[in-house]
């Protein structure tokens, strides 16, 4: 099949996500390895962001993909939920050895929203209340529910949906400031915090969902001291604190779990993209003791037919293998300088350059417009100067996303320095573009 027919037939016959149909120009792509993949004609892209910030240890790693053969030539692809299987067992007891604390018995999903609305469900049941607090900068999935809990624009279109949901500013919110810096962000939001906890009734909220590092909205890790003030505000109230670690989890901000940094362990965690690098769908919804307790003794009133899905089990142990053997989680945390070091050079050389931020190898840069500071794109909105942007890294091989203002950086664990700075240079020559729609 030539590329014009398989864009042709997937046009027609598929739906894409987040778009118009009319006006979606897929990327056709045939084959995939490390952190490059290519076209059917040839074109290699520099995967720039691990597709969608999932595929930590590059494409096809052949140690990944003989696991999977292995798992496929022994017969045992999909059993129902209710049974007992040796990927399900080794995954499980991997995972609880893996997340620190207390977390020790998992729910297995076929994806994020998937894992973020069985946490809220599970929540719910051991609370005996119904609220859930979220924030605007976050993104949690894209089921009714977890449209609910995301804070972006994309939950516009999906409302009316799960009622209960509030939505709380982030301690970085886009235009009003908490203050300038990390201390005042801290003591002022948790402050607000807690009184939009005594408008809506403490007893009344069962758990607050955060992305321990917020992902697309910004790449914005929390202040520092933040999440130990936040747990212990929750803790006050006796409402549970969820860490939707899907994006942030299994190496990408230098430590296994990004709520490591804050020294701190949720009572629910949730989990997918790297644990399996993408290469199978799976998630995964962590309980901390007290509600593995309360579901042995009460029922959980939730089930998926693939729950515990044997051959995305199997993928996961592989995966959970080369992040380990490979040492990638330490080599993100390495690399954060490399990476620190090439947003500084973009920084002296482009007007319009505002700011970035890493945190292991999770980045994103922002851009102005203007020497006052204005996003080179508006909230939710495009810019000639953004989409002259995204035209030219797609020109010149770079994947990556361009959203709103904003061009991320998140490649596989796996990237070489040398394979840095070449994305590095697609972005420098981008940036000449976007420079020259700045206004003094």
């Amino acid at each position: 099949m030539n590329t014009d027919k398989m864009i042709e037939l997937c046009k027609a016959h598929t739906m894409y996500t987040w778009a118009r149909g009319d006006a979606v120009s897929p990327l056709p792509v045939e084959r995939a390895e490390g952190v490059y993949f290519w076209t059917p004609e040839g074109k290699r892209f520099l995967d720039f962001n691990s597709q969608l910030m999932c595929v930590n240890i590059g494409h096809s790693h052949p140690q990944v993909l003989e696991a999977m053969h292995r798992a496929i030539n022994d017969q045992l692809l999909y059993v129902f939920p209710a049974t007992a299987t040796r990927p399900r067992a080794l995954l499980g007891e991997r995972l609880a050895k893996l997340v620190p604390g207390d977390i020790n018995k998992f729910f297995f999903t076929l994806g994020g929203a998937e894992a973020n609305e069985n946490a809220i469900r599970a929540a719910r049941l051991y609370t005996g209340r119904q609220k859930i607090l979220a924030r605007y900068r976050s993104y949690h999935g894209a089921t009714n529910l977890c449209m609910q809990l995301t804070g972006d624009p994309r939950r516009w279109a999906n409302e009316p949906g799960t009622p209960g949901i509030v939505h709380v500013m982030d301690p970085q919110p886009y235009n009003y400031s908490f203050g300038k810096t990390e201390a005042e962000q801290c003591e002022e939001n948790l402050r607000y915090l807690e009184e939009v906890i005594g408008y809506e009734g403490g007893s009344n909220i069962a758990a607050m969902i955060i992305e321990s590092v917020t992902g697309t909205n910004g790449i914005l890790p929390p202040p520092r001291g933040y999440l130990k003030g936040l747990r212990e505000l929750l803790d006050r109230h006796g409402i549970l604190l969820i860490c939707d670690e899907v994006m942030a989890g299994f190496g990408r901000t230098g430590k296994m779990f990004a709520f490591e940094h804050g020294n701190i362990v949720p009572d629910i965690v949730t989990m997918a993209k790297g644990l399996t690098s993408g290469y199978m769908p799976l998630g995964a919804v962590g309980l901390s003791a007290p509600l593995a307790t309360h579901f042995e003794e009460n029922v959980f009133w939730g089930g998926l037919t693939y729950n515990s899905h044997a051959l995305a089990c199997s993928t996961a142990l592989a995966v959970l293998d080369v992040l380990e053997n490979e040492g990638l989680v330490e080599r993100a945390a390495a690399m954060e300088s490399v990476i620190r070091g090439h947003m500084d050079r973009l920084a002296s050389r482009h007007s319009s350059f505002k700011e970035a931020r890493c945190i292991g190898m999770f980045g994103m840069i922002d851009l102005q417009k203007n020497s006052a500071g204005e996003p080179a794109a508006p909230y939710n909105g495009s810019s000639e100067a953004m989409r002259e942007l995204g035209a030219f890294f797609r020109q010149e091989g770079l994947f990556t996303f361009v959203r709103w203002g904003h061009v991320m950086c998140n490649p596989p664990l796996t990237i070489t320095e040398e394979q840095l700075a070449e994305g590095f240079d697609i972005i420098d020559r981008g940036l000449s573009l976007v420079d020259q729609h700045f206004e003094d």
